[in-house]
């Protein structure tokens, strides 16, 4: 039986109401997203969330907001993925 990976927190910067959905890329440590839902009511937050679960191949609910609810720049937790697969699918998304 394998463990599975710890959490890895990924630092992302949120670009609310653009023109559609896409990955932006890499900022140093961080991934831009941009989201077309409104910075409101978690709205942004959730697209985020769907964005990086289907990009990702893991379930919504293995990743969880952890700072950042009405910023810009947040961190996300995600589970039972390392470091380096986060990274190598997001430079496929």
């Amino acid at each position: 039986m394998s463990a599975s990976p710890g959490p890895v927190r990924l630092p992302v910067k949120v670009v609310p109401s653009s023109s559609r959905n896409a990955p932006a890329g890499w900022l140093g440590e961080s991934f831009k997203i941009k989201v077309q839902a409104l910075p409101e009511r978690g709205k942004a937050n959730k697209a985020v969330t769907t964005l990086l679960a289907q990009w990702l191949g893991v379930s919504e609910s293995s990743i969880r907001l952890v700072s950042g609810d009405t910023s810009p720049a947040k961190v996300f937790e995600i589970t039972g993925l390392t470091p380096e697969t986060i990274r190598q699918r997001l430079d496929q998304a």
